[in-house]
């Protein structure tokens, strides 16, 4: 029977490299990666673990050193510069950033600890101090303050009072809401489309006034089209659109009625 042996916990991957690191006392930016890929995969092959996400995250760093050691037996790669890469540089970068975070982590846990031991007294100011208000004295308050020099803070003030209105909305009246009854007004357009056969969108738009009349014509335009009791031309870009009733006249009175 093998004697137990109880192994240093890290809290992960990058932990346990840069305590490798450490405990050979080697340079971070000149890792010997052959030795510390077989101290590396020593350590994990003795680990007894039943959480698979944390073997997992160990095990994909054994292939990425086991990968960047093979691509260092290999000649070196020339980047564009026209230098050689190495392929430990990204592994050196994310065990630096590991160890900034790591340094910052004590450091705020050493804050926090050290922070247990203080205690503040809370404030105990008496009320009179508390009440009192330094007099104002108007000769001082007023020393310096000319007739020209109040005008001129009049002014400025007056000019900031005109900077909050905004110049385009301030003009505006009062926006009233348009009263459009949309089935009468459906019934009206396609009632004169029928009627008359041929027109413009132009003409229809004339009969009344309003916004909300030329959206609502739009909309019975678009209608009949769909059902393909209307056509629509145009000849050319801002030209006049032209309208043909298509259906038959002895649909006027359905066709009218289906808008209640």
């Amino acid at each position: 029977m093998g004697i137990p042996v109880k192994l240093q916990a890290f809290e992960g991957p990058l932990d346990l490299l840069l305590h490798l690191i450490e405990k050979n006392k080697v340079n971070i930016y000149d890792i010997p990666i052959v030795e510390i890929t077989n101290q590396y995969m020593e350590y994990i092959s003795r680990m007894q673990s039943e959480n698979l996400d944390v073997m997992s995250e160990f095990l994909v760093m054994a292939a990425t050193l086991l990968d960047i050691k093979s691509r260092m037996l290999l000649p070196p790669e020339v980047t564009e510069e026209g230098g050689e890469s190495d392929p430990r540089e990204e592994l050196v970068q994310k065990l630096l950033e590991y160890k900034m975070y790591k340094y910052m982590a004590g450091e705020l846990r050493d804050r926090q600890e050290d922070a247990a031991f203080h205690y503040y007294r809370e404030p105990a100011i008496p009320e009179e101090v508390l009440a009192y208000r330094e007099p104002v004295e108007l000769d001082s308050l007023l020393d310096g303050v000319t007739l020209q020099g109040l005008h001129a803070m009049f002014r400025d003030l007056l000019r900031r009072q005109e900077n909050r209105v905004d110049p385009i909305r301030s003009r505006f009246g009062t926006l009233r809401r348009e009263e459009v009854d949309l089935g009468e007004t459906m019934r009206f357009v396609e009632r004169y489309i029928v009627e008359h056969g041929n027109c413009t969108f132009r003409e229809l738009c004339r009969l009344r006034g309003g916004k909300m009349y030329g959206i609502v014509t739009f909309l019975t335009l678009l209608e009949l089209m769909k059902e393909g009791k209307a056509e629509v031309s145009q000849e050319g870009t801002f030209a006049d659109i032209y309208i043909r009733y298509t259906g038959k006249e002895g649909e006027l009175n359905t066709l009218t009625g289906d808008y209640d």
